[in-house]
């Protein structure tokens, strides 16, 4: 049982430099191991052989310690990048002290083949769950107790060490009279006579049940976790996929409508989070609509990985089609938010839709839950003031509010979804807005919405955020590039 200084202690992962001690130590003191063996080679006695026993399975654990602790250390590296809740979930090795660790584990037993006479330790007795007035086993009635498809090993091992004098090294299953299975591992040599015959057979029997559950429990949660880090690298290879064939594929600027007074110049990026590589459901998009107008949007889904990328699509899909269709902003958040509350998988979501009239130079759009457009102009800055709008799957037949801007030659529209401005207790939303509001003297020299989008990236790319983000600008001018 822990002590319980340390029982309201979560356990920590042990550090690679520990690890390399313990191994160190083990190796030392298999080396002391191997020397005492050494010493008790000239006592062929009874007692002589049962330390030799001893040592060798004292030798043989401490390799499989060696072993495990080299296990450890290379995957110390892998299992610190899987999360906290995955690692709670592996299985955990039985107390130290728990009642099946505390039974007796070695035993030793001989048979004399001349006197037929059979002598068990009182270990073995316990090991074997017989009573000491049942008596020992006879050398052919040990595999009765023996699952029969362990049979053929023990009596392979047997003959081979009484006709051939081969050492017994092995391990078999037995049902012990109480009906309990456990595990064994026997190891013994013949005992010859002045005439180099078979005299008798000395073993060891050693429980190595608990050992070998501990060993299944080890490549089981091994196992568990490769499959994990494979079906995690699948999903975020998909969602990665599913995002790049979602988002627009231009690059740099766009110029749109072509040829027309109040064009348009729009540029966009795509933030990934710094804390975690899983893609959320962040969008941008701008498209140019039937009639010279252009869709403006950017938008987030919680969640992450593929069911949010999919959710994404699915609703980018929508809000393309319906504005190609001439659905107002306002109008087309409440379609939106329809479309999540049918979903098979409920999620919110927030956005932004701007439809852009460059004849007038009008802005009409609405927001669901979503930071409001920032408007940049004669180097200052200022949030457009937000229309009524919940977010998208909160609230069944929610009504959304379209507001309208009219929009000058020169004018900077920056959108962005909640993530480029990371808030906590200290910083909120406001602070992260402001830092926004904080670069329109930077805007005023700017040539294009690329340097725009640039400055924004330079001021938040750097910031340690926990979900991926999105920014678009739009830069208003004329029909000349460059004005």
């Amino acid at each position: 049982m822990p002590s319980h200084l340390f029982a309201d202690r979560p356990a920590q992962p042990p550090e690679p430099g520990s690890v390399d001690a313990l191994i160190s130590q083990t190796r030392r003191l298999r080396g002391e191991v191997d020397a005492v063996r050494r010493d008790t080679v000239d006592e062929d006695d009874a007692r002589g052989r049962w330390q030799r026993a001893l040592c060798d399975l004292a030798v043989h654990h401490l390799d499989d310690l060696r072993e495990h602790l080299g296990q450890l250390k290379e995957g110390l590296a892998s299992t610190a990048d899987l999360p906290t809740a995955d690692l709670d979930e592996l299985p955990h090795a039985a107390s130290a002290t728990g009642p099946e660790v505390q039974q007796t584990r070695v035993g030793s037993a001989e048979w004399n083949l001349l006197t037929d006479e059979v002598s068990w330790s009182e270990e073995l007795f316990q090991i074997f769950g017989r009573s000491s007035e049942a008596g020992p086993l006879p050398l052919d009635e040990l595999g009765s107790t023996l699952f029969s498809e362990d049979q053929p090993l023990l009596t392979a091992m047997v003959t081979a060490c009484l006709v051939d004098g081969k050492p017994i090294d092995g391990e078999f299953r037995i049902v012990r009279a109480d009906g309990r299975v456990r595990t064994l591992h026997m190891r013994g040599e013949p005992v010859l006579d002045s005439d180099g015959c078979t005299a008798s057979m000395w073993a060891v029997l050693r429980d190595v049940s608990e050992l070998r559950r501990s060993q299944r429990a080890v490549r089981e949660s091994r196992d568990s976790l490769q499959r994990r880090q494979e079906i995690a690298q699948t999903e975020h290879r998909l969602a990665v996929e599913l995002q790049e064939a979602v988002l627009p594929p231009w690059r740099g600027s766009l110029r749109f409508p072509h040829h027309t007074t109040g064009a348009l110049d729009v540029a966009a990026h795509y933030l990934p989070s710094a804390t975690s590589a899983l893609v959320g459901g962040d969008w941008y998009d701008a498209l140019e609509l039937p009639g010279g107008c252009s869709l403006l949007t950017v938008g987030d889904l919680t969640g992450h990985g593929v069911t949010a990328t999919s959710g994404m699509a699915m609703l980018l899909g929508a809000l393309r089609g319906m504005a190609m269709a001439g659905i107002e902003p306002g109008p087309l958040m409440g379609w939106l938010n329809q479309l999540l509350e049918a979903s098979v998988q409920p999620t919110l979501g927030s956005a932004v839709c701007c439809r852009y009239d460059p004849e007038r130079r009008l802005l009409s759009w609405a927001q669901a839950g979503h930071p409001a457009p920032l408007l940049f102009r004669g180097g200052s800055g200022r949030a457009l003031q937000p229309p009524e709008g919940v977010l998208l799957g909160a609230t069944f037949g929610a009504a959304y509010g379209q507001a309208e801007e009219r929009l000058e030659p020169g004018d900077v529209l920056v959108l962005h979804t909640d993530a480029l401005t990371p808030h906590s207790i200290e910083f909120g939303r406001a602070d992260g807005t402001e830092r926004l509001l904080a670069l329109a003297p930077r805007f005023t020299g700017a040539r294009s919405a690329q340097d725009c989008v640039r400055m924004v990236v330079e001021e938040f790319g750097r910031s340690e955020r926990e979900d991926d983000a999105c920014v678009l600008v739009a830069r208003v001018g004329a029909a000349r590039a460059g004005v």
